[in-house]
Formats: structure tokens, C-alpha cells, sequence
């Protein structure tokens, strides 16, 4: 196969990837791009937060009801990131973006340690990044929601909210592990993902404000300042991605053939994966 090693790799949650095998080393071009993704995603995401619920914003006034703004909020935060999954950036890093995912797909034997902690420490950096442009572009509105903090909604406590978060992303993550188990349905992952995590906000936001993302939530928190029940959102998400791993592998005959949202033959990969690949340079 080109652009890699045949490589027969065994996966941390009983899979197995026949092909080219998850590569180690400094692969600064992938970081940088799920850096720079990273960053877009928290623009975009948290702009739509400022844009649909700043008080005397310009949709609070041609939109009135909540929902229906929550709903709208949705649909650009998760087509911010579906948006990077299609351009260069995603299809040469995967356009994780979110440690939930990067987890999941490590778990599963796609990635190297090496990549793991590059792309976490990329995803990280880039939601700081991503969020500090944010305050800075709308300033007084970015204050007045701050900073689209996520935390549990009225009368639901720590530990409803870890349970809603790890429902959520348990449905996030194995709807992706599904779509990257065949060719076929491989490439609209990233219409999948904007669906579902469009509606995933529309309802689940006023219980939790949905994560589903510990690099979504760990920024804005840091930043407005508001770290009260920040935990929630690192172990309710992973958690919920360690679950859809495990049942996901406990699916006879399902096993995932990329670890990227958009895979594209025309790029290279450093990670794992039973489909086409272009050589690296």
C-alpha cells in the first residue's frame, strides 16, 4: 500500500489494522494542522455563541425563541468543525480536534504514543488559541456570555451533568467509529458529525452545555475565568469515549479502517489505516 509499511498493528481494544501501520516521530505538519483546527473550531463554535445569545446581539432580536437559537448555535459550531474535517488541514491531520476522539482512536490502534500526546497537546494550545481571538474580536459580548462556559444547567448537579456528557459523547464517538469502518460511508463522517452534534446542543445545552470536547471546555474556563465543575467535562466525555470504544470492538466483524473524519487518498498519514494513502514526503 503506498505511503507506508504493511504493518500488521495490534489495537489497545482487541482490533487489529492490516496495512499501513500508526508511525512514531515528530510529525509537526499533522500537529500543526490539528493545532490550527483546533483553533478554527473554538473561533467559529464560540463567534456563534457570542453571535446567537449576546444580550442585544443581532439574532436574539430575529430570533427570539431559545431553542431555536440553540439549534442555530449547533449548526455552526458543529459545521465549524466538519468545515476543517474537508479542508487540507483536517484531511491531512484527521481534524480530531476534540481529546475524546484522539482517545478513542489511539484505543482502537490507529495512533502512535508519540501522536497522542502531539495532538492533545496541538488540540489543547489551539482551543487557547482559538478562544483568546474570540474575547479579543467581540470583546464586551464575548464577556457577557463568557466565553461560552460550559457548566451544569439549573437544578442538574456534577454528577447528572457526567452522565449527560458521557450519553452524548458515547453517541458522538461511535457514530464516528461506525462511518470509519467502511469505504463507503468513510467520507461523510464529517456531515455525520455536523448533524449530530448540531442536535446533541440543541437538546442536550441547557443540561450540561455540551461539551462532548475537554479542549472546548478547558479553554473558555480558563480564560473567562469560571473553573467551577470543570472536571465534568474531562470525565464525561472521556469516559464516554473509552464506552463507545469498548462496545464498538464487541461487535463481531466491525473494525474501523481510518482514523481520519475525511480520509482523502491524495494525503499521507501517520496514523494507522486499511485505505489508500499518498507517500510521505
Amino acid at each position: 500500500m503506498a505511503g507506508g509499511t504493511a504493518a500488521r498493528v495490534p489495537g489497545r481494544a482487541g482490533a487489529e489494522i492490516i496495512g499501513t501501520g500508526a508511525q512514531g516521530g515528530w510529525h509537526w505538519a499533522e500537529w500543526t494542522c490539528e493545532f490550527v483546527g483546533t483553533a478554527l473550531l473554538l473561533l467559529g463554535g464560540l463567534s456563534a455563541v457570542c453571535l446567537d445569545f449576546a444580550p442585544g446581539g443581532p439574532v436574539t432580536s430575529v430570533v427570539p425563541d431559545h431553542s431555536a437559537r440553540l439549534l442555530i448555535t449547533g449548526l455552526l459550531f458543529a459545521g465549524s468543525g466538519s468545515l476543517v474535517a474537508v479542508s487540507p488541514l483536517g484531511r491531512r491531520s484527521g481534524a480530531h480536534l476534540n481529546p475524546s476522539v484522539t482517545f478513542a482512536f489511539w484505543r482502537r490502534g490507529h495512533m502512535h504514543v508519540h501522536d497522542l500526546a502531539g495532538y492533545l497537546a496541538a488540540q489543547l494550545t489551539g482551543a487557547f488559541a482559538g478562544t483568546a481571538l474570540v474575547r479579543w474580536w467581540w470583546g464586551a459580548k464575548a464577556r457577557a456570555v463568557d466565553l461560552g462556559v460550559t457548566r451544569p444547567g439549573h437544578g442538574i448537579g456534577a454528577a447528572g451533568a457526567v452522565g449527560i456528557e458521557v450519553f452524548m459523547t458515547f453517541l458522538l464517538v461511535a457514530g464516528i467509529l461506525v462511518m470509519v469502518s467502511s469505504p463507503r460511508t468513510a467520507r461523510w463522517t464529517p456531515l455525520l458529525v455536523w448533524i449530530l452534534v448540531a442536535v446533541l446542543v440543541w437538546q442536550g445545552a441547557p443540561w450540561t452545555g455540551t461539551s462532548l470536547n475537554p479542549a472546548r471546555s478547558l479553554a473558555p474556563a480558563v480564560l473567562a475565568p469560571h473553573t467551577a465543575d470543570l472536571w465534568v467535562y474531562f470525565v464525561g466525555p472521556l469516559t464516554g469515549s473509552l464506552l463507545a470504544v469498548t462496545a464498538f470492538g464487541a461487535v463481531p466483524g466491525l473494525e474501523t479502517r481510518t482514523a481520519k473524519l475525511f480520509h482523502d487518498p491524495r494525503y499521507p498519514s501517520v496514523m494507522a489505516t486499511t485505505l489508500p494513502v499518498a507517500p510521505r514526503s
